[in-house]
């Protein structure tokens, strides 16, 4: 059995045949900075390949699953857009990777998947969500395109008329509207969240397993195409957007805690 690799912001776990991947910058919320963007990849196409495991746990460590992008990393992507060609390059690589994954992805969301959270969170095959969590991406209210697979995966999950409700106003859902309209699978009371994500889990591992990775390739063709198609010209809009005044003004705005005053 190979060897788990280590990392500074994600950690890997196994249990039995299950491969637990968790998001670890808890005192920052789980939300990306460059360093995690770098990591993320390697780490999923690590479990992707991984012999020893026949499920992958996603989830986050301390109060959030992620709360996005980390506002300093943000701000220095505005600065120096030019480096959010190589982030283009690292969103691209989880999107695919997590597609192109054949074990099932099973995501235990045990607080706020914000933006990238998100989506991250999105990709996954089943979601177990905190009936506390709130899950949204709110790209706009920064004055950012949604490029990086929310406009992908939300209308996939709850029709065109819903993503667009929820990606162009920018706003957050709690759990149990989201289990509702059928973005996520399950919201929980947090004292029941671990024994109904190790139920599942339990059932998978337990499964024929050449089955369930067969059965998740063929569910998954519609959406790869898609995201095959879509992803690029998404993740070029939103590197126009790094770059324009109303993005400086969403931050600006953000640090501010005040309404933005976008300029269109």
């Amino acid at each position: 059995m190979t060897d788990l690799p280590s990392y500074e912001t994600i950690l890997l776990e196994r249990d039995r045949r299950l491969l637990r991947v968790t998001l670890n910058r808890p005192h920052a919320l789980n939300s990306f900075n460059r360093q995690q963007h770098d990591e993320l990849p390697h780490a999923l196409a690590f479990a992707r390949d991984d012999t020893g495991s026949d499920v992958i746990l996603l989830t986050g460590a301390g109060r959030a699953f992620s709360a996005g992008g980390d506002l300093a990393h943000i701000e220095n992507n505005a600065e120096n857009p030019h480096l959010f060609d190589h982030e283009i390059e690292m969103a691209r690589a989880i999107i695919l990777t997590l597609l192109d994954t054949d074990k099932p992805v099973v995501c235990r969301m045990n607080g706020h998947a914000v933006g990238l959270g998100a989506t991250l969170a999105l990709f996954c095959d089943v979601i177990f969500a905190v009936d506390k969590a709130k899950i949204g991406d709110p790209h706009v209210g920064l004055g950012l395109v949604a490029g990086d697979g929310g406009a992908i995966i939300w209308p996939q999950l709850i029709g065109l008329a819903r993503a667009k409700e929820y990606l162009l106003g920018g706003g957050l859902l709690l759990a149990p509207r989201a289990a509702q309209i059928g973005l996520i699978n399950h919201a929980l009371p947090a004292d029941e969240l671990d024994a109904a994500v190790d139920e599942f889990c339990n059932r998978l591992l337990d499964g024929a397993q050449q089955a369930i990775r067969w059965t998740k390739r063929l569910t998954n063709m519609e959406l790869k195409r898609i995201t095959e198609a879509v992803l690029p010209v998404g993740l070029g809009y939103e590197a126009q957007s790094v770059r324009t005044a109303d993005h400086r003004e969403g931050i600006a705005a953000l640090k501010e805690k005040r309404a933005p005053r976008f300029g269109g």
